[in-house]
């Protein structure tokens, strides 16, 4: 069984974890590290995938920025979407020659993590791209966006745990006007968020066939051999 490189790594500005997936996947398509999952959150900020369109961010760059929140385009797949604290930020830096799957395998992932913490889930694979993700009934709980090149993945997933829900209804989140949900939300309870990154990092690792090994960014940087 092979070993997926998993590092927790906290919360990283958005373009800065941007920079460093970019790093990491050179290494990738180097054969210098293996697969990698880096667990992390973002602060408040606005992302705009490639299949953005006019409209999806009603309110203006301006408005937003009065807000505390940050407006960044992205190579990632997907629409627009909101990331903050609170919410589990999962991108995946692995060799793939099947984006579909490799897309797939992260709703099942996530619908699994989500069984765990009691929360009964989908992934609505027949509905169409713009239903990509993982959701509760009808309310989202998980957006996915993916960048491939050279055969290796970039960027990932965002699962809704006890993050602040209202900067989705400033926008039309991935292009849906889809009410959004979290973990916080359908229990009615503030969750652990640092329990339910054990239990994703787990199900990612399970629905990969591979074996979780806890690894420090500077390891994964080749800056020092320590092993977290």
């Amino acid at each position: 069984m092979d070993d997926l490189l998993v590092c927790h790594l906290g919360q990283v500005e958005y373009r800065a974890a941007t920079d460093l997936q970019e790093r990491l996947r050179e290494r990738r398509h180097r054969d210098e590290i293996g697969d990698v999952l880096l667990l992390l959150e973002h602060p408040p900020v606005y992302t705009r995938g490639r299949r953005t369109q006019d409209g999806e961010l009603p309110m203006g760059t301006a408005w937003y920025a009065t807000q505390g929140i940050d407006v960044v385009d992205t190579p990632r797949g997907g629409r627009v979407t909101y990331h903050g604290p609170g919410q589990l930020v999962g991108y995946a830096i692995m060799r793939t020659d099947d984006v579909v799957e490799h897309v797939r395998a992260m709703e099942r992932a996530i619908v699994g993590a989500l069984a765990e913490q009691r929360v009964e889930s989908r992934a609505r694979v027949d509905d169409g791209p713009d239903f990509t993700g993982v959701w509760v009934g009808e309310r989202k709980i998980a957006s996915i966006g993916v960048h491939l090149s050279k055969g290796v993945t970039a960027h990932g997933f965002a699962v809704n745990v006890d993050n602040d829900l209202q900067p989705f209804e400033w926008i039309v989140p991935c292009g849906l006007h889809a009410q959004m949900t979290s973990v916080c939300r359908e229990l009615g309870t503030a969750p652990n968020l640092p329990c339910f990154r054990k239990r994703m990092a787990y199900a990612f690792t399970q629905e990969h066939g591979r074996r979780q090994r806890l690894v420090a960014l500077p390891r994964l940087l080749d800056r020092q051999p320590s092993i977290a």
